[in-house]
């Protein structure tokens, strides 16, 4: 069997390597506690499951308009309107099957032989798999522990070249747990003035997952690059809908026809009774995002404090998402032997910072998506695999 050299080309999400060796331990009787996987651990809640239900016993079993059912479009109009202070039409939103689609159209209309994508490194690694897959040069913006994770947006923009395409941004970020501070977003903006040809994506899926009260800042906010900004965002963190697949981009009207031709394309159209619980997310009892969030804010602090009592680590406060990525260079092992070893020994799944690229050496991530007891007894553990030694 021959296939395209173009499907060696693509990676993979490590988190669901693990997951899968996590399961397969537990079966054989390992008491695991896995603390890898990037989801939240609370249920959808009920009245979004409710409207879910409703939908299908009301007939939605067919396909809808491949970008999106018209009222809820309209509702993630009103949604951004709401939490970013920005007016947008809703002809120029797109609902796909998760934010996983939103970011690979975009690298697939801009990626290509020749061609450069910036995006952040450590990133998600589905950032480089598509790009590689696309045929472009991935550039990496590198980012910096001693910044929080942050970028210098100066050095991003030295690092534009006449064949660079799109930058990928992503803040609060997975899987530092980063946010890019306004001034660095601001002089970004400011200064792709003077590369119109690149397109920026901003993945802000993690939008509503910030701390003490900072906020989230969209690159909306920054009219000069309106004509030439994607913006990703979706249900599954802020409401528990992983599962549920659904996400939207928002794209500028040059762009927004050939996403729609790609939805036709790939997937027709996202599930219909989906869509309707999509609906009562947006505009329902935003109560338990506030409950969820509330308990992430308690587990951050436990797990930050626990890492930096370990020896031979040192982890910063994470200011959005729910992952910490602690320094693990003074442990002696590395990202992947810590990784593997842990959970192998001490039923821990946590993921190799090499698994977000090659800047993630010497990291490694917890989601601290998990029960206090869970972390608890996932930091003791830990503390016993490090004082064991290699």
């Amino acid at each position: 069997m021959t296939v395209s050299t173009k499907m060696f080309r693509l990676g993979t999400e490590t988190a669901f390597d693990v997951l899968a060796r996590a399961n397969s331990l537990a079966a054989e009787g390992m008491d695991v506690i896995n603390l890898g996987i990037g989801q939240p651990d609370f249920p959808t809640p009920d009245n979004i499951v409710e409207a879910g239900v409703k939908a299908l016993r009301d007939g939605h079993h067919g396909y809808t308009a491949a970008n999106g059912i018209p009222e809820l479009r309209a509702i993630v109009a009103a949604d951004i309107a709401k939490y970013r202070h920005v007016s947008v039409n809703p002809d120029n939103i797109v609902v796909v099957p998760g934010g996983k689609v939103t970011m690979a159209f975009a690298i697939e209309m801009f990626g290509e032989a020749g061609a450069e994508i910036m995006y952040p490194n450590p990133g998600f690694p589905i950032y480089e798999s598509m790009i590689r897959y696309s045929g472009a040069t991935p550039v990496p913006i590198r980012l910096i522990e001693e910044n929080g994770f942050s970028f210098d947006a100066q050095t991003v923009l030295g690092q534009i070249t006449d064949r660079t395409r799109l930058i990928i941004l992503n803040t609060p970020a997975n899987p530092t747990g980063g946010v890019v501070p306004v001034d660095q977003l601001q002089k970004l903006a400011e200064g792709l003035e003077a590369f119109p040809h690149v397109h920026v994506l901003s993945d802000e899926i993690y939008s509503r997952m910030t701390y003490d009260g900072e906020g989230h800042t969209s690159m909306l906010a920054f009219d000069n690059i309106r004509d030439r900004l994607i913006v990703l965002d979706g249900w599954s963190k802020t409401y528990a809908m992983t599962g549920w697949r659904m996400g939207w981009g928002l794209w500028p009207d040059e762009l927004t026809p050939h996403a729609q031709r790609l939805c036709v394309n790939y997937h027709s159209c996202v599930n219909a009774a989906a869509q309707y619980a999509g609906i009562e997310a947006l505009i329902g009892d935003q109560s338990p995002v506030d409950i969820m969030m509330s308990a992430f804010d308690e587990r951050r602090h436990i797990i930050h404090r626990r890492l930096n009592a370990l020896p031979g680590v040192s982890c910063i406060m994470p200011n959005g998402a729910f992952y910490a990525f602690p320094n693990i260079s003074g442990t002696g092992f590395t990202s992947k032997e810590l990784q593997d070893q842990l959970l192998s020994s001490k039923g821990v799944a946590a993921i190799a910072g090499t698994s977000f690229g090659a800047e993630g050496e010497g990291y490694i991530r917890f989601s601290y998506a998990s029960s206090v007891k869970n972390i608890e007894q996932a930091m003791d553990r830990f503390e016993q695999f490090l004082q064991q030694g290699k």
